[in-house]
């Protein structure tokens, strides 16, 4: 059986602000049916700062981020099995999820909630996601 190779993909304008911040990562990758998203800040899409803002925009902006990445590999949020959240505090838990509702309103998929230590940038909330085509 030949061994499975990732394919990296490019998501703008998320890979640009990757590589302005040199971080080596990739926001996407695919191998065989199996697409992996990277947990990503919350740039803010106009400027690719990290967004300091409340954390229902940050919740926001990071789940438009995980759908723009799955997009590009060809799936949508109805393909994601699991998803990890990091946030910073558990007084975030009620807003984020209010959030997150609305993008898994029916059969959400598996997901873990993990504090976290603040990261190199004043955000709260980081997800990555594992989706199955």
């Amino acid at each position: 059986m030949a061994a499975m190779k990732r394919e990296a993909l490019r998501v703008e304008p998320i890979s640009t602000f990757l590589d302005r911040w040199k971080a080596p990562t990739s926001p996407v990758t695919r191998a065989g049916n199996m697409i992996f998203v990277s947990g990503l800040p919350p740039f803010d899409p106009e400027t690719g700062e990290i967004a300091s803002a409340p954390i229902e925009r940050q919740s926001e902006i990071v789940m438009e981020q995980m759908k723009l990445c799955l997009e590009t590999a060809g799936a949508s949020l109805d393909n994601v099995m699991k998803c990890n959240v990091y946030c910073t505090s558990t007084k975030h838990f009620a807003a984020f999820n209010a959030v997150y509702a609305r993008y898994f309103p029916l059969d959400p998929p598996a997901r873990i909630f993990v504090c976290t230590p603040e990261w190199f940038a004043p955000f709260d909330v980081e997800i990555d996601c594992i989706a199955m085509m």
